[in-house]
C-alpha cells in the first residue's frame, strides 16, 4: 500500500477539491454553520455504512486498536475540524468561491509549521521557500479593492480555516496508524454533532428535508473518503508531505468555481494564482530526494 501513498493524498485531495464549489450553491438553502455540521455528519455516517459492509463480510481491520493516550489527540481533532469548517463556510458567503479555493493552499503552510514545531518534522529550504510564496499569494488574494488598504474578512475567515487544519492534520499524524474508517467515523460523527449544537446555539435551524440526502452525500465524499485516503497517505508520507500532494486541490477547486459560477478571473486573482503554483511547485518537488 505504501507505493500507492502519493495516489492517495492526490484522490483525497480530488474528492475535498468537489466541496467548496458546491458548498458554496448550497448556501443559497441552507444556513453556514448548519451547513458545516451537516456536511461532517454525512462523512461519519457514509463512513460508519461502509464499517458495517465490512462487518459483514468479514473484512479484517487494518489499524492498531485506539487507546486513552490517543485521546487527546482525537479531542484536539474533532474540536479543530469543527471550528476550522465553520471558518470555511462563513467565508464562502462573503467571497468568491474561486479564492477560498485557492487560499486553501495556507493549510500546507500551516500543517508544515506546526508539524516542524510540535512534531520535529524536517521543513526543507525548498519548503520555507514554498511557505514564503504561498502566504505572499494569501496576501494579495485577501485584500479587498477601494480607497483604504483592508483585508477581507470572508478571505480571513478562510485562512483562519486552514491554521486550524494545519494543526488538526497534525494531530491527525499521530493517529494515522490506527483505523483509518474509525477515525474518519469518529471525527465526522462528533464534528458533526458538535457543529450541529454550535449552529442551534446561534439560532440557525435544519433546512428543508429534500436538500438534506444531497448535502449528506457531498459531505460523504468530500470529508469521510477524503478523510480516509488522507490518513492512509499520512501513515506513509508524514504531516507536511502528504499536504504538498493535497495542494492541487485548491487548483481543482478553483477551476471547478470558474465554470459552475462562470466568474471572470481578475488580475489580482491571476497574479496570485501564479505566485501559488510556483509555491507549490517548490513545496512539492525536490530534485534531491531519492526515488523507490
Amino acid at each position: 500500500m505504501k507505493q500507492f501513498a502519493a495516489f492517495y493524498a492526490v484522490l483525497a485531495a480530488a474528492l475535498y477539491a468537489v466541496s467548496i464549489p458546491v458548498a458554496k450553491l448550497f448556501l443559497t438553502g441552507v444556513s453556514p454553520l448548519m451547513l458545516s455540521a451537516l456536511l461532517y455528519l454525512g462523512s461519519g455516517i457514509g463512513m460508519a455504512l461502509i464499517g458495517i459492509l465490512q462487518k459483514i463480510s468479514h473484512a479484517k481491520p487494518d489499524g492498531e486498536k485506539i487507546t486513552k493516550s490517543d485521546f487527546p489527540y482525537i479531542i484536539g481533532m474533532i474540536l479543530l475540524n469543527t471550528a476550522a469548517l465553520a471558518c470555511l463556510i462563513l467565508g464562502l458567503t462573503t467571497a468568491s468561491a474561486s479564492n477560498v479555493s485557492l487560499l486553501n493552499n495556507i493549510e500546507i503552510c500551516a500543517t508544515a509549521l506546526f508539524a516542524m514545531l510540535f512534531f520535529r518534522e524536517k521543513v526543507s529550504k525548498r519548503l520555507w521557500i514554498a511557505i514564503g510564496l504561498v502566504t505572499a499569494a494569501g496576501i494579495i488574494l485577501s485584500i479587498e479593492g477601494g480607497e483604504a488598504f483592508s483585508f477581507s474578512t470572508g478571505s480571513l475567515l478562510v485562512i483562519l480555516a486552514c491554521v486550524f487544519w494545519g494543526l488538526e492534520n497534525n494531530c491527525t499524524r499521530v493517529l494515522s496508524t490506527k483505523s483509518p474508517l474509525k477515525i474518519s467515523v469518529i471525527k465526522g460523527i462528533f464534528a458533526g454533532i458538535a457543529g450541529l449544537i454550535l449552529a442551534l446555539c446561534a439560532g440557525e435551524w435544519f433546512p428543508n428535508p429534500s436538500i438534506l440526502p444531497a448535502v449528506l452525500l457531498l459531505g460523504f465524499a468530500a470529508y469521510g473518503l477524503s478523510i480516509f485516503f488522507y490518513i492512509i497517505a499520512q501513515r506513509y508520507l508524514g504531516a507536511a508531505k502528504t499536504s504538498t500532494y493535497y495542494a492541487v486541490s485548491p487548483f481543482i477547486a478553483s477551476g471547478l468555481s470558474l465554470l459552475i459560477f462562470r466568474e471572470i478571473p481578475s488580475m489580482q486573482f491571476i497574479i496570485a494564482l501564479a505566485i501559488m503554483a510556483l509555491g507549490v511547485y517548490f513545496a512539492s518537488t525536490n530534485p534531491n530526494e531519492k526515488r523507490d
